[in-house]
């Protein structure tokens, strides 16, 4: 063994202890953010087409099929309607696999299949790949059909339970502006709750992917049902909304561009929010429009109060 990989593996055997033990203490929003960002890490390694690499095929497959595990813990526990969770005891079961990687050899205890060749970036990771946005995007997609294969399901969370003098919202994404809609391929919207720091306030939820396209707008027509109610927001808090599209040449997911709403602007209604450039700045410290054309995202907001 190298000592490259050598120091490959005790960084992901670190890092996938650091996502159990966040999970065993309850800490639900760094284990998912680790168990996220090690899946990337292992989807990566298990697609790499280099020949320095020391993994087999074979065991390039089983380590895609631990990053798919730690997706499905993940989903869990972003989850509240899920039949049959992977729970982190059967997580666990797979340390010494990732441990012992190159010396594996019995068959995988759960019956999943690696991760697609899709990669879906972290926030602001796009920053760190060279290509350019709007002459790649010229040609892509052009000719393409106007309404979009159910590829992506999303993750969308049901309605909190009332509660007495509490207020829950409802926010229908209908449909986002952009100039090139029609050349966006399986495009989705992340919704996200941050405080000021970035922090998330709530489990991220993934729209399923839009149901069409016409002219400069993609349609989405769904409804995200906040999970937190609205009182118990903290001051500066602000929902973020992440336009999501496949890149075919460069085989993953990416950010195009964000908008986000704060606590003031939640009232009942329509409303349009402005576009801003990527990469998403949680803390809105840095922000640029998208276009000085006038393209929004265009929003409906429902307020129950119990």
């Amino acid at each position: 063994m190298s000592e490259v990989t050598r120091s490959l593996l005790q960084r992901w055997g670190a890092s996938f202890r650091r996502g159990a033990d966040f999970d065993s203490w309850g800490q639900l929003v760094e284990a998912i953010d680790e168990y996220q960002i090690l899946a990337r890490h292992l989807q990566k390694e298990a697609q790499a087409q280099h020949n320095n690499s020391e993994f087999t095929e074979e065991q390039k497959k089983t380590i895609g099929k631990i990053a798919t595990c730690l997706e499905l813990r993940s989903a869990a526990l972003q989850s509240t309607q899920s039949q049959e969770e992977f729970k982190l005891e059967d997580l666990k079961k797979l340390e010494p696999i990732l441990k012992n990687i190159l010396t594996y050899n019995k068959e995988f205890p759960f019956d999943v299949q690696p991760v697609p060749l899709r990669r879906i970036l972290a926030p602001g990771e796009e920053e760190n790949l060279e290509f350019e946005e709007d002459e790649e995007e010229g040609g892509a997609g052009a000719g393409s059909p106007d309404s979009f294969p159910a590829r992506v399901p999303g993750t969308l969370l049901p309605r909190l339970p009332s509660e007495p003098g509490m207020t829950s919202l409802t926010i229908r994404i209908e449909k986002i502006g952009l100039k090139d809609a029609g050349q966006c391929i399986d495009p989705y919207i992340t919704v996200s709750v941050k405080d000021l720091n970035g922090i998330d306030l709530t489990p991220v939820q993934d729209t399923p992917v839009a149901s069409r396209k016409e002219d400069t707008y993609v349609h989405f027509n769904v409804d995200i049902e906040l999970q937190k109610h609205v009182e118990k927001l903290t001051k500066g808090a602000a929902i973020f909304f992440e336009f999501k599209h496949y890149k075919p040449k460069k085989r993953f997911t990416s950010t195009k561009c964000f908008a986000f709403m704060e606590m003031d602007e939640i009232k009942a209604g329509p409303m349009v929010i402005e576009l801003y450039k990527k990469p998403t700045d949680f803390k809105r410290k840095k922000l640029q429009l998208l276009t000085k054309k006038p393209l929004y995202l265009h929003l409906h907001q429902t307020l129950h109060k119990e």
